[in-house]
């Protein structure tokens, strides 16, 4: 994960996140456990160890990419005006024009 210390140390989560934004395509929204569990995932792609541990540090670095306007955090299928207000179900997407 990125550091002070070190800023050339890439963060896998917000890698990940963006990957899958991206991936998805404008108007397109995922889950934050498609993210959780890629990231837990094995060699086919599937989850192989528990996820859900993740999703704390999942939903906590998108709220930042969201802050620094890097995508979008949507809830019920509406952008979210304070990403570190959100409660309950949301969804990420490209950051909202």
């Amino acid at each position: 994960m990125s550091s002070a210390t070190d800023p050339e140390s890439p963060d896998p989560i917000a890698a990940a996140i963006l990957d899958h934004v991206a991936a998805r395509g404008p108007g397109k929204t995922l889950c934050p456990s498609e993210v959780a569990k890629a990231l837990a995932g094995g060699p086919d792609g599937g989850p192989t160890g528990d996820w859900r541990p993740l999703m704390k540090p999942v939903r906590a670095t998108a709220i930042a990419l969201a802050r620094a306007g890097r995508i979008g955090i949507y809830r019920k299928g509406k952008p979210v005006a304070d990403p570190g207000a959100v409660k309950g179900v949301i969804r990420l997407g490209t950051a909202p024009e």
